[in-house]
């Protein structure tokens, strides 16, 4: 491979894919752009009373995103059947993972939740990380379930649940309903029978249920969710200066950069609520255009499945689809009371390098499902009749 693909700006192959790749690749440097831009002005603050740099964070964040960008670009330019091969390996490597934040004194806790594993001064985030290989795994099977037997359905659905059992019990709540999700809605994708999703959708709500009586903080939010203005300085109170925030942006926001509530009255605001604080300085027109990026980048993603030539290819598309829109829907709708209080972060938005990278892999996943699925029908403007008569040969082929 050139090594100058790596670098997106290098890569002088993007002229001749297809124009959904070409699109979606644009859609997620911008929102890439846009989520760093964001995060400066969120972070800044907090950086400087912490760690005594307001570029702090966001530093460390220019360095995630190159390391993601090069993954990116790696992706997008190897066959998808290379990345579905080994899926599984890396499920199953992040799933020990999973399990390893669990042990006492391994697991890194924050907020009085074990997500994190700490290598020297790099903390790993297993729940986040496995979630497009999750997505490359369930396609794999529910695309190929009427091939396969009972043994091995059985065997990877398993391993689907204790995937999830191990994000509640860190517990991350909100990361298991989504993964769960996902898992489901591919299955839905893959024309699975209605009564094995039916029986999967009541089981997960009853799981819910019953980790939200278990766990009391769950329940608090939840109840607070209900009425946060009931204890606006106690349970609500996260929600209630989120709401502050959003509802002071108006019309057209307060201005970049000139947020009050992210000056330490909105906590956390440079993950789990940095919607918040884009709303509240972007105002309602800010935050219909973020909306309508999400639209766009789910109409591409939907457009690709549909266009996709295999089974494996079509639900990948639609995990990857789900995944980055549906997290971040999740995420807008917590920070604006739609949704219970729960800690997940904005794709490409949230302070997070595991977040970063999870979500430019998936990305760089749906876009190359995208150049397989459409490339052959691309011949560039600027080439020579010899290479047109050549590409045109290489089509028909193709097509046989």
């Amino acid at each position: 491979m050139n090594l100058r693909r790596l670098i997106p700006i290098f890569d002088d192959t993007v002229s001749s894919w297809a124009l959904e790749a070409r699109l979606l690749r644009w859609l997620t440097l911008i929102w890439l752009c846009v989520g760093l831009i964001m995060l400066f002005s969120a972070s800044y603050t907090v950086a400087a009373a912490r760690q005594n740099d307001g570029l702090y964070y966001f530093k460390r964040q220019l360095l995630w995103v190159l390391v993601s960008l090069i993954l990116f670009n790696f992706i997008v330019h190897l066959p998808l059947k290379k990345f579905v091969g080994v899926a599984h390996w890396f499920l199953i490597l992040f799933l020990g993972l999973i399990f390893v934040t669990l042990v006492p004194g391994l697991g890194k806790k924050a907020f009085d939740a074990a997500r994190w594993i700490a290598i020297g001064p790099i903390p790993i985030q297993p729940s986040e990380l496995i979630k497009p290989f999750l997505v490359l795994q369930s396609a794999r099977l529910f695309g190929q379930w009427e091939k396969i037997s009972w043994r091995v359905r059985f065997t990877w659905l398993a391993i689907f649940g204790l995937v999830l059992l191990g994000i509640l019990a860190q517990p991350n709540l909100s990361t298991t309903a989504l993964c769960g999700i996902t898992i489901w809605l591919i299955a839905l994708a893959a024309g699975l029978p209605y009564k094995y999703l039916g029986g999967t959708a009541v089981g997960g709500v009853l799981l819910a249920l019953l980790s939200i009586s278990i766990k009391e903080y769950q329940r608090k939010r939840v109840m607070s969710f209900m009425n946060p203005w009931a204890d606006a300085t106690g349970d609500g109170y996260q929600l209630v200066q989120s709401l502050l925030a959003v509802g002071s942006g108006k019309t057209w926001g307060a201005g970049f950069g000139l947020s009050q509530q992210k000056l330490f009255y909105l906590p956390i605001q440079d993950t789990d609520f940095i919607f918040a604080v884009y709303a509240e300085e972007f105002g309602f027109i800010g935050s219909m255009v973020l909306l309508v990026l999400l639209a766009l980048f789910a109409t591409l993603g939907l457009r690709v499945a549909l266009k996709a030539k295999n089974p494996i290819s079509r639900l990948v598309a639609m995990g990857v689809t789900i995944v980055m829109v549906g997290q971040s829907l999740l995420h807008i709708g917590v920070t604006t009371g739609a949704l219970p209080t729960t800690g997940l972060p904005l794709p490409m938005f949230s302070y997070g390098g595991n977040s970063m990278i999870a979500s430019m892999i998936a990305a760089a996943l749906l876009i190359r499902v995208a150049r397989e699925s459409s490339e052959a029908e691309v011949v560039p403007l600027h080439t020579t009749p010899s290479q047109s008569t050549r590409q045109r040969r290489l089509f028909k082929k193709t097509k046989v």
